[in-house]
Protein backbone atom coordinates (compact mmCIF):
# COMPACT_ATOMS: atom_id res chain seq x y z
CA UNK A 1 0.00 0.00 0.00
CA UNK A 2 1.14 3.00 -1.13
CA UNK A 3 2.20 5.84 1.61
CA UNK A 4 -0.61 8.53 0.53
CA UNK A 5 -3.27 5.81 0.75
CA UNK A 6 -1.88 4.04 3.64
CA UNK A 7 -2.40 7.23 5.81
CA UNK A 8 -5.86 8.23 4.57
CA UNK A 9 -6.60 4.90 4.88
CA UNK A 10 -5.58 5.17 8.59
CA UNK A 11 -6.97 8.69 9.45
CA UNK A 12 -10.23 7.32 8.02
CA UNK A 13 -9.89 4.09 10.62
CA UNK A 14 -9.48 6.44 12.99
CA UNK A 15 -12.45 8.69 12.76
CA UNK A 16 -14.35 5.65 12.18
CA UNK A 17 -13.34 4.04 15.24
CA UNK A 18 -14.16 7.30 16.99
CA UNK A 19 -17.24 7.60 15.07
CA UNK A 20 -18.60 4.08 16.58
CA UNK A 21 -16.95 3.94 20.27
CA UNK A 22 -18.65 7.53 20.93
CA UNK A 23 -21.96 6.28 19.11
CA UNK A 24 -22.08 2.84 21.03
CA UNK A 25 -21.41 4.61 24.21
CA UNK A 26 -23.36 7.13 23.66
CA UNK A 27 -26.35 4.20 22.35
CA UNK A 28 -25.41 2.23 25.13
CA UNK A 29 -26.09 4.98 28.15
CA UNK A 30 -29.41 5.65 26.42
CA UNK A 31 -30.51 2.13 26.19
CA UNK A 32 -29.17 0.93 29.64
CA UNK A 33 -32.00 4.19 31.10
CA UNK A 34 -34.30 3.18 28.36
CA UNK A 35 -34.22 -0.31 29.01
CA UNK A 36 -34.62 -0.61 32.97
CA UNK A 37 -37.47 2.23 32.48
CA UNK A 38 -39.64 0.28 29.46
CA UNK A 39 -41.31 -2.91 29.61
CA UNK A 40 -40.24 -6.55 27.03
CA UNK A 41 -43.77 -4.85 25.72
CA UNK A 42 -42.68 -1.25 24.82
CA UNK A 43 -39.43 -2.64 22.85
CA UNK A 44 -41.79 -5.40 21.32
CA UNK A 45 -43.68 -2.25 19.98
CA UNK A 46 -41.03 -0.74 18.40
CA UNK A 47 -39.40 -4.24 17.36
CA UNK A 48 -42.38 -4.77 15.31
CA UNK A 49 -41.93 -1.56 13.48
CA UNK A 50 -38.08 -1.44 12.92
CA UNK A 51 -38.82 -4.69 10.60
CA UNK A 52 -40.80 -3.10 8.01
CA UNK A 53 -38.60 -0.58 8.03
CA UNK A 54 -35.12 -2.25 7.65
CA UNK A 55 -36.71 -3.50 4.60
CA UNK A 56 -37.78 0.49 3.45
CA UNK A 57 -34.43 1.93 4.21
CA UNK A 58 -33.07 -0.80 2.12
CA UNK A 59 -35.19 0.07 -1.12
CA UNK A 60 -34.50 4.19 -0.31
CA UNK A 61 -31.04 3.46 -1.22
CA UNK A 62 -31.44 0.73 -3.79
CA UNK A 63 -27.80 -0.21 -3.47
CA UNK A 64 -26.74 2.74 -5.22
CA UNK A 65 -24.36 3.91 -2.13
CA UNK A 66 -22.26 0.58 -2.85
CA UNK A 67 -22.25 1.30 -6.16
CA UNK A 68 -21.01 4.96 -6.07
CA UNK A 69 -18.30 3.76 -3.73
CA UNK A 70 -17.53 1.26 -6.07
CA UNK A 71 -16.89 3.82 -8.80
CA UNK A 72 -13.46 5.76 -8.59
CA UNK A 73 -14.59 9.32 -9.47
CA UNK A 74 -18.28 9.48 -9.13
CA UNK A 75 -19.53 13.16 -10.74
CA UNK A 76 -21.34 15.83 -9.32
CA UNK A 77 -24.34 14.80 -12.03
CA UNK A 78 -23.66 11.08 -10.19
CA UNK A 79 -24.75 11.96 -6.43
CA UNK A 80 -27.22 14.75 -7.28
CA UNK A 81 -29.05 11.96 -9.35
CA UNK A 82 -28.57 9.11 -6.65
CA UNK A 83 -29.80 11.77 -3.92
CA UNK A 84 -33.22 12.60 -6.27
CA UNK A 85 -33.97 8.92 -6.41
CA UNK A 86 -33.42 8.26 -2.90
CA UNK A 87 -35.72 11.06 -1.61
CA UNK A 88 -38.47 10.18 -4.23
CA UNK A 89 -37.96 6.59 -3.36
CA UNK A 90 -38.05 7.54 0.58
CA UNK A 91 -41.14 9.71 0.22
CA UNK A 92 -43.10 6.86 -1.88
CA UNK A 93 -42.51 4.39 0.87
CA UNK A 94 -43.39 6.50 3.48
CA UNK A 95 -46.48 7.19 1.77
CA UNK A 96 -47.01 3.63 1.50
CA UNK A 97 -46.27 2.70 5.03
CA UNK A 98 -48.47 5.35 6.52
CA UNK A 99 -51.19 3.62 4.53
CA UNK A 100 -50.34 0.12 5.63
CA UNK A 101 -49.99 0.38 8.93
CA UNK A 102 -53.02 -1.19 10.30
CA UNK A 103 -52.48 -3.89 8.11
CA UNK A 104 -48.79 -4.03 9.80
CA UNK A 105 -50.62 -4.16 13.47
CA UNK A 106 -52.74 -7.22 12.14
CA UNK A 107 -49.42 -9.19 12.01
CA UNK A 108 -48.62 -8.96 15.50
CA UNK A 109 -51.92 -9.99 17.29
CA UNK A 110 -53.79 -6.72 16.38
CA UNK A 111 -52.00 -4.48 18.14
CA UNK A 112 -53.79 -1.17 17.18
CA UNK A 113 -51.43 0.71 19.68
CA UNK A 114 -48.58 -0.08 16.66
CA UNK A 115 -50.82 2.20 14.20
CA UNK A 116 -50.05 6.11 15.08
CA UNK A 117 -46.31 4.55 16.19
CA UNK A 118 -45.43 3.41 13.11
CA UNK A 119 -46.63 6.39 11.17
CA UNK A 120 -44.12 8.64 13.13
CA UNK A 121 -41.40 6.18 13.47
CA UNK A 122 -41.39 5.51 9.17
CA UNK A 123 -40.82 9.47 9.29
CA UNK A 124 -37.07 8.26 10.06
CA UNK A 125 -36.82 6.71 6.53
CA UNK A 126 -37.41 10.16 5.14
CA UNK A 127 -34.59 11.82 7.27
CA UNK A 128 -32.01 8.92 6.80
CA UNK A 129 -32.79 9.05 3.14
CA UNK A 130 -31.39 13.11 2.84
CA UNK A 131 -28.35 12.43 4.45
CA UNK A 132 -27.36 9.15 2.26
CA UNK A 133 -25.23 11.10 -0.26
CA UNK A 134 -23.44 13.54 1.91
CA UNK A 135 -22.00 10.51 3.98
CA UNK A 136 -21.24 8.41 1.18
CA UNK A 137 -19.05 11.60 -0.35
CA UNK A 138 -17.24 11.84 3.39
CA UNK A 139 -16.85 7.69 3.19
CA UNK A 140 -15.67 8.29 -0.63
CA UNK A 141 -13.23 10.93 0.24
CA UNK A 142 -11.74 9.16 3.27
CA UNK A 143 -13.25 12.00 5.85
CA UNK A 144 -15.34 10.94 8.48
CA UNK A 145 -15.04 13.48 10.98
CA UNK A 146 -17.68 15.28 10.18
CA UNK A 147 -20.01 11.87 9.91
CA UNK A 148 -18.33 10.97 13.75
CA UNK A 149 -19.43 14.26 14.66
CA UNK A 150 -23.39 14.50 13.54
CA UNK A 151 -23.72 10.89 14.86
CA UNK A 152 -22.73 11.94 18.62
CA UNK A 153 -24.55 15.04 18.56
CA UNK A 154 -27.66 13.80 17.00
CA UNK A 155 -27.03 10.57 19.59
CA UNK A 156 -26.67 13.27 22.67
CA UNK A 157 -29.94 15.10 21.51
CA UNK A 158 -31.89 12.06 20.81
CA UNK A 159 -30.61 9.96 23.95
CA UNK A 160 -31.97 13.44 26.07
CA UNK A 161 -34.87 13.04 24.56
CA UNK A 162 -36.00 9.32 24.89
CA UNK A 163 -34.79 9.18 28.51
CA UNK A 164 -36.91 12.48 29.49
CA UNK A 165 -39.78 10.34 27.40
CA UNK A 166 -39.34 7.88 29.29
CA UNK A 167 -39.09 8.87 32.32
CA UNK A 168 -42.44 10.87 32.07
CA UNK A 169 -44.42 7.64 30.96
CA UNK A 170 -44.60 8.28 27.01
CA UNK A 171 -43.60 4.38 27.09
CA UNK A 172 -42.62 3.34 23.56
CA UNK A 173 -42.80 6.92 22.58
CA UNK A 174 -39.77 7.56 23.82
CA UNK A 175 -37.85 5.08 21.59
CA UNK A 176 -40.11 6.28 18.43
CA UNK A 177 -38.84 10.23 19.43
CA UNK A 178 -35.45 9.37 19.75
CA UNK A 179 -35.13 8.09 16.45
CA UNK A 180 -36.63 11.12 14.80
CA UNK A 181 -34.62 13.47 16.93
CA UNK A 182 -31.06 11.50 15.83
CA UNK A 183 -31.72 11.30 12.38
CA UNK A 184 -33.12 14.92 12.19
CA UNK A 185 -29.86 16.10 13.84
CA UNK A 186 -27.57 13.77 11.81
CA UNK A 187 -28.89 15.08 8.47
CA UNK A 188 -29.41 18.67 9.61
CA UNK A 189 -25.61 18.65 10.41
CA UNK A 190 -24.08 17.01 7.22
CA UNK A 191 -26.27 19.68 4.80
CA UNK A 192 -25.25 22.70 7.24
CA UNK A 193 -21.50 21.54 7.27
CA UNK A 194 -20.70 20.91 3.51
CA UNK A 195 -20.37 23.11 0.72
CA UNK A 196 -21.29 20.15 -1.74
CA UNK A 197 -25.37 20.87 -3.13
CA UNK A 198 -27.00 18.78 -5.55
CA UNK A 199 -27.75 20.05 -9.26
CA UNK A 200 -31.27 20.19 -9.35
CA UNK A 201 -31.34 17.57 -11.85
CA UNK A 202 -31.87 13.89 -12.30
CA UNK A 203 -29.94 11.97 -15.36
CA UNK A 204 -32.30 8.10 -16.01
CA UNK A 205 -28.55 7.59 -18.19
CA UNK A 206 -26.94 8.28 -14.98
CA UNK A 207 -29.01 5.75 -12.57
CA UNK A 208 -28.61 3.22 -15.07
CA UNK A 209 -24.77 3.42 -15.19
CA UNK A 210 -24.90 2.21 -11.69
CA UNK A 211 -27.77 -0.71 -12.41
CA UNK A 212 -25.37 -3.26 -12.64
CA UNK A 213 -23.74 -3.13 -9.04
CA UNK A 214 -26.55 -1.11 -7.21
CA UNK A 215 -29.45 -3.21 -8.07
CA UNK A 216 -27.56 -6.59 -7.75
CA UNK A 217 -25.71 -5.00 -4.05
CA UNK A 218 -29.36 -4.01 -3.40
CA UNK A 219 -30.91 -8.04 -4.11
CA UNK A 220 -28.63 -8.90 -2.09
CA UNK A 221 -28.61 -6.63 0.84
CA UNK A 222 -32.78 -7.31 0.37
CA UNK A 223 -31.87 -10.87 1.16
CA UNK A 224 -29.68 -10.41 4.02
CA UNK A 225 -32.04 -7.96 5.41
CA UNK A 226 -34.51 -10.71 5.19
CA UNK A 227 -32.36 -13.16 6.68
CA UNK A 228 -31.53 -11.07 9.90
CA UNK A 229 -35.40 -9.60 10.22
CA UNK A 230 -37.82 -12.55 9.57
CA UNK A 231 -36.90 -13.76 13.02
CA UNK A 232 -38.06 -10.89 14.56
CA UNK A 233 -41.49 -11.29 12.52
CA UNK A 234 -42.15 -14.64 13.30
CA UNK A 235 -41.67 -14.17 17.06
CA UNK A 236 -43.64 -11.49 17.24
CA UNK A 237 -46.47 -12.79 15.32
CA UNK A 238 -46.22 -17.00 16.77
CA UNK A 239 -44.85 -16.29 20.49
CA UNK A 240 -45.60 -12.66 21.02
CA UNK A 241 -44.87 -9.11 21.73
CA UNK A 242 -42.96 -9.75 25.34
CA UNK A 243 -40.68 -12.98 23.72
CA UNK A 244 -40.26 -10.12 20.55
CA UNK A 245 -39.04 -7.93 23.31
CA UNK A 246 -36.31 -10.62 24.81
CA UNK A 247 -35.30 -10.65 21.26
CA UNK A 248 -35.34 -6.95 19.86
CA UNK A 249 -32.64 -6.21 23.36
CA UNK A 250 -30.75 -9.15 22.96
CA UNK A 251 -30.36 -8.24 18.83
CA UNK A 252 -29.91 -4.49 19.11
CA UNK A 253 -26.88 -5.18 21.98
CA UNK A 254 -25.36 -7.48 19.82
CA UNK A 255 -25.71 -5.82 16.71
CA UNK A 256 -24.26 -2.62 18.35
CA UNK A 257 -21.03 -4.94 18.33
CA UNK A 258 -21.67 -6.59 14.63
CA UNK A 259 -22.02 -3.57 12.68
CA UNK A 260 -19.75 -1.26 14.30
CA UNK A 261 -17.16 -3.58 13.16
CA UNK A 262 -18.79 -4.33 9.57
CA UNK A 263 -19.32 -0.40 9.10
CA UNK A 264 -15.84 0.45 10.06
CA UNK A 265 -14.33 -2.45 7.39
CA UNK A 266 -16.98 -0.78 4.58
CA UNK A 267 -16.72 2.56 4.98
CA UNK A 268 -12.97 2.62 5.76
CA UNK A 269 -11.36 -0.24 3.20
CA UNK A 270 -13.76 -0.53 0.41
CA UNK A 271 -11.99 2.98 -0.85
CA UNK A 272 -8.79 1.87 -0.46
CA UNK A 273 -9.66 -1.47 -1.84
CA UNK A 274 -11.41 0.19 -4.94
CA UNK A 275 -8.42 2.61 -5.76
CA UNK A 276 -5.88 -0.13 -6.12
CA UNK A 277 -8.58 -2.50 -8.13
CA UNK A 278 -6.62 -2.64 -11.12
CA UNK A 279 -2.89 -3.66 -9.19
CA UNK A 280 -3.10 -6.86 -8.18
CA UNK A 281 0.01 -6.96 -5.75
CA UNK A 282 -0.78 -4.30 -4.23
CA UNK A 283 -4.62 -5.44 -3.87
CA UNK A 284 -3.63 -8.30 -2.23
CA UNK A 285 -1.26 -6.28 -0.21
CA UNK A 286 -4.57 -4.20 1.09
CA UNK A 287 -6.12 -7.25 1.75
CA UNK A 288 -3.88 -9.08 3.45
CA UNK A 289 -3.93 -5.69 6.16
CA UNK A 290 -7.39 -5.53 6.23
CA UNK A 291 -7.34 -9.26 7.17
CA UNK A 292 -5.28 -8.93 10.25
CA UNK A 293 -7.40 -5.61 11.52
CA UNK A 294 -10.21 -7.43 11.42
CA UNK A 295 -9.18 -10.08 13.10
CA UNK A 296 -6.93 -8.14 15.68
CA UNK A 297 -10.42 -6.34 16.47
CA UNK A 298 -12.90 -8.79 15.76
CA UNK A 299 -12.13 -11.88 17.97
CA UNK A 300 -11.42 -10.13 20.84
CA UNK A 301 -14.24 -7.64 21.13
CA UNK A 302 -17.53 -10.01 19.91
CA UNK A 303 -16.43 -13.24 21.35
CA UNK A 304 -15.16 -11.08 24.01
CA UNK A 305 -18.59 -9.60 24.80
CA UNK A 306 -20.04 -13.23 24.82
CA UNK A 307 -18.03 -14.49 27.15
CA UNK A 308 -18.58 -11.41 29.77
CA UNK A 309 -22.46 -11.23 28.85
CA UNK A 310 -23.95 -12.53 32.33
CA UNK A 311 -21.90 -9.80 34.56
CA UNK A 312 -22.96 -6.88 31.60
CA UNK A 313 -26.58 -7.74 31.56
CA UNK A 314 -26.73 -7.56 35.33
CA UNK A 315 -24.66 -4.64 36.07
CA UNK A 316 -26.16 -2.99 33.40
CA UNK A 317 -30.16 -3.96 33.73
CA UNK A 318 -30.52 -5.84 37.12
CA UNK A 319 -32.35 -9.59 36.44
CA UNK A 320 -34.88 -8.02 34.07
CA UNK A 321 -33.23 -9.11 30.92
CA UNK A 322 -31.67 -12.39 32.02
CA UNK A 323 -33.83 -14.20 29.45
CA UNK A 324 -32.09 -12.48 26.77
CA UNK A 325 -28.37 -13.19 27.76
CA UNK A 326 -28.22 -17.02 25.84
CA UNK A 327 -30.00 -15.20 22.90
CA UNK A 328 -27.56 -12.30 22.89
CA UNK A 329 -24.38 -14.60 22.83
CA UNK A 330 -25.89 -16.76 20.28
CA UNK A 331 -26.36 -13.52 18.01
CA UNK A 332 -22.85 -12.35 18.82
CA UNK A 333 -21.23 -16.27 17.91
CA UNK A 334 -23.48 -15.63 14.60
CA UNK A 335 -22.01 -12.26 14.24
CA UNK A 336 -18.28 -13.18 13.88
CA UNK A 337 -19.37 -15.02 10.75
CA UNK A 338 -21.84 -12.38 9.20
CA UNK A 339 -18.57 -9.97 9.30
CA UNK A 340 -16.36 -12.40 7.66
CA UNK A 341 -18.76 -12.55 5.01
CA UNK A 342 -19.01 -8.94 5.08
CA UNK A 343 -15.45 -8.32 4.96
CA UNK A 344 -14.84 -11.17 2.32
CA UNK A 345 -17.86 -9.14 -0.08
CA UNK A 346 -15.90 -6.28 0.11
CA UNK A 347 -12.78 -7.78 -1.60
CA UNK A 348 -15.28 -9.12 -3.80
CA UNK A 349 -17.54 -5.41 -4.38
CA UNK A 350 -14.01 -3.98 -5.13
CA UNK A 351 -13.43 -6.25 -8.17
CA UNK A 352 -16.97 -6.01 -9.84
CA UNK A 353 -17.75 -9.24 -8.43
CA UNK A 354 -21.83 -8.07 -7.25
CA UNK A 355 -23.66 -11.06 -9.22
CA UNK A 356 -21.11 -13.29 -6.97
CA UNK A 357 -21.74 -11.11 -4.24
CA UNK A 358 -25.78 -11.81 -5.08
CA UNK A 359 -25.12 -15.49 -5.46
CA UNK A 360 -23.56 -16.31 -2.05
CA UNK A 361 -26.58 -14.34 -0.79
CA UNK A 362 -28.82 -16.59 -1.98
CA UNK A 363 -26.83 -19.57 -0.70
CA UNK A 364 -26.98 -18.08 2.69
CA UNK A 365 -30.64 -17.40 2.82
CA UNK A 366 -31.55 -20.78 0.70
CA UNK A 367 -29.41 -22.65 4.28
CA UNK A 368 -31.07 -20.23 6.33
CA UNK A 369 -34.54 -20.95 5.10
CA UNK A 370 -33.70 -24.42 5.77
CA UNK A 371 -32.63 -23.84 9.31
CA UNK A 372 -35.81 -21.78 10.08
CA UNK A 373 -38.32 -23.84 8.91
CA UNK A 374 -36.63 -27.12 10.55
CA UNK A 375 -36.87 -24.93 13.93
CA UNK A 376 -40.13 -23.34 13.54
CA UNK A 377 -42.34 -25.98 15.47
CA UNK A 378 -40.03 -25.27 18.39
CA UNK A 379 -40.54 -21.34 18.94
CA UNK A 380 -43.03 -21.70 21.26
CA UNK A 381 -40.65 -24.27 23.59
CA UNK A 382 -39.90 -23.07 27.24
CA UNK A 383 -38.05 -24.57 30.28
CA UNK A 384 -39.10 -23.94 34.07
CA UNK A 385 -36.00 -21.50 34.10
CA UNK A 386 -35.52 -20.41 30.28
CA UNK A 387 -38.89 -18.84 28.58
CA UNK A 388 -36.75 -18.63 25.65
CA UNK A 389 -35.61 -21.87 24.82
CA UNK A 390 -37.14 -22.17 21.54
CA UNK A 391 -35.81 -18.85 20.21
CA UNK A 392 -32.40 -20.81 21.46
CA UNK A 393 -33.13 -23.33 19.03
CA UNK A 394 -34.28 -20.93 16.04
CA UNK A 395 -30.74 -19.56 16.87
CA UNK A 396 -28.41 -22.28 16.78
CA UNK A 397 -30.09 -22.95 13.66
CA UNK A 398 -28.75 -19.60 12.10
CA UNK A 399 -25.48 -19.79 13.10
CA UNK A 400 -24.96 -23.63 11.62
CA UNK A 401 -26.07 -21.92 8.36
CA UNK A 402 -23.83 -18.52 9.01
CA UNK A 403 -21.16 -21.11 9.27
CA UNK A 404 -21.82 -22.99 5.85
CA UNK A 405 -22.42 -19.05 4.44
CA UNK A 406 -18.67 -18.48 5.55
CA UNK A 407 -17.06 -21.49 4.35
CA UNK A 408 -18.51 -20.73 0.53
CA UNK A 409 -17.38 -16.82 0.51
CA UNK A 410 -14.03 -17.83 1.17
CA UNK A 411 -13.82 -20.68 -1.23
CA UNK A 412 -15.14 -18.01 -3.88
CA UNK A 413 -13.08 -15.22 -2.82
CA UNK A 414 -10.12 -17.20 -2.71
CA UNK A 415 -10.89 -17.85 -5.76
CA UNK A 416 -11.86 -14.48 -7.99
CA UNK A 417 -8.97 -12.86 -5.81
CA UNK A 418 -5.87 -14.64 -6.37
CA UNK A 419 -4.95 -14.61 -2.54
CA UNK A 420 -4.24 -17.59 -1.62
CA UNK A 421 -6.22 -19.91 1.00
CA UNK A 422 -3.35 -19.78 3.70
CA UNK A 423 -2.51 -16.18 3.63
CA UNK A 424 -6.02 -15.51 5.08
CA UNK A 425 -5.66 -18.44 7.88
CA UNK A 426 -2.40 -16.93 8.57
CA UNK A 427 -3.21 -13.24 9.17
CA UNK A 428 -6.52 -14.14 11.01
CA UNK A 429 -5.35 -17.35 13.01
CA UNK A 430 -2.85 -15.63 15.48
CA UNK A 431 -5.67 -12.72 17.00
CA UNK A 432 -8.48 -15.95 17.15
CA UNK A 433 -5.98 -18.23 18.77
CA UNK A 434 -4.70 -15.64 21.76
CA UNK A 435 -8.66 -14.77 22.03
CA UNK A 436 -9.32 -18.21 23.09
CA UNK A 437 -6.42 -18.42 24.85
CA UNK A 438 -7.11 -15.52 26.98
CA UNK A 439 -10.92 -15.88 27.63
CA UNK A 440 -10.47 -19.06 29.94
CA UNK A 441 -8.36 -17.30 32.20
CA UNK A 442 -10.52 -13.98 32.19
CA UNK A 443 -13.29 -16.35 33.43
CA UNK A 444 -11.28 -18.36 35.96
CA UNK A 445 -10.01 -15.19 37.51
CA UNK A 446 -13.52 -13.39 37.33
CA UNK A 447 -15.17 -16.31 39.04
CA UNK A 448 -13.39 -15.34 42.27
CA UNK A 449 -15.49 -11.69 42.10
CA UNK A 450 -18.85 -12.65 43.09
CA UNK A 451 -20.29 -8.89 42.61
CA UNK A 452 -21.46 -8.46 39.22
CA UNK A 453 -19.96 -4.82 38.50
CA UNK A 454 -16.71 -5.71 39.81
CA UNK A 455 -16.21 -9.15 37.79
CA UNK A 456 -17.22 -7.24 34.85
CA UNK A 457 -14.69 -4.75 35.28
CA UNK A 458 -12.14 -7.49 36.45
CA UNK A 459 -12.56 -9.75 33.58
CA UNK A 460 -12.45 -6.54 31.02
CA UNK A 461 -9.21 -5.69 32.92
CA UNK A 462 -7.34 -8.94 32.94
CA UNK A 463 -8.33 -9.82 29.14
CA UNK A 464 -7.23 -6.11 27.66
CA UNK A 465 -4.16 -6.31 29.46
CA UNK A 466 -3.48 -9.90 28.24
CA UNK A 467 -4.28 -8.99 24.60
CA UNK A 468 -2.27 -6.15 24.35
CA UNK A 469 0.18 -7.68 26.27
CA UNK A 470 0.55 -10.34 24.33
CA UNK A 471 0.32 -8.56 20.91
CA UNK A 472 3.25 -6.55 22.24
CA UNK A 473 5.54 -9.30 23.41
CA UNK A 474 5.62 -11.30 19.82
CA UNK A 475 5.95 -7.66 18.05
CA UNK A 476 2.48 -7.56 16.64
CA UNK A 477 3.52 -4.79 13.73
CA UNK A 478 -0.23 -4.15 13.50
CA UNK A 479 -0.78 -3.52 16.77
CA UNK A 480 2.20 -0.95 16.56
CA UNK A 481 1.04 0.76 13.59
CA UNK A 482 -2.33 1.62 15.39
CA UNK A 483 -1.00 2.54 18.52
CA UNK A 484 1.19 4.85 16.50
CA UNK A 485 -0.94 6.55 14.62
CA UNK A 486 -3.41 7.62 16.73
CA UNK A 487 -0.56 8.83 19.51
CA UNK A 488 1.08 10.09 16.64
CA UNK A 489 -0.97 10.84 13.89
CA UNK A 490 0.87 9.15 10.77
CA UNK A 491 1.80 5.52 9.98
CA UNK A 492 5.52 4.62 10.90
CA UNK A 493 7.58 3.91 8.37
Amino acid sequence: MSRSLKNRTAHSLKWNIVDRVASQCLYAVTGIVLARVLSEEDFGLVGAMLIFQAFASLMVDSGFSYALLQRKKPSRLDYSTVLWFNMGMAVLLYAVLFVAAPLIAKCFQNDARIIPLSRVQFLVIILNASAIVHTNRLMKGMQMRMVAVSNTIGLVLGGVTGIVLALTGFGAWAIVWQAIVLAACKTMILWTSSSWRPLARFSLPVLRSYFGIGLKMMFTSFLNTLFLNIYGFFIGNRVGLVALGYYTQSDKWSKMGITSVSQVLTSTFLPALSAVQDVPERFAAVVSKTNRFTAYILFPFLLGLAAVASPMFHTLFGTKWDPSIILFQLLLFRGVFTVLVSLYNNYLLALGHSGTILKLEVLRDTVALIALVVSLPFINLTQPDNPVWGLEILLYGQLAASVITWVATLWETVRLTKVPLMSFMRDMSPYLAQTLLIIPVMLAVGALVPQSALKLVVELVVALGLYIGGNRFFGSTLQREVFAYFRYGKVPQ
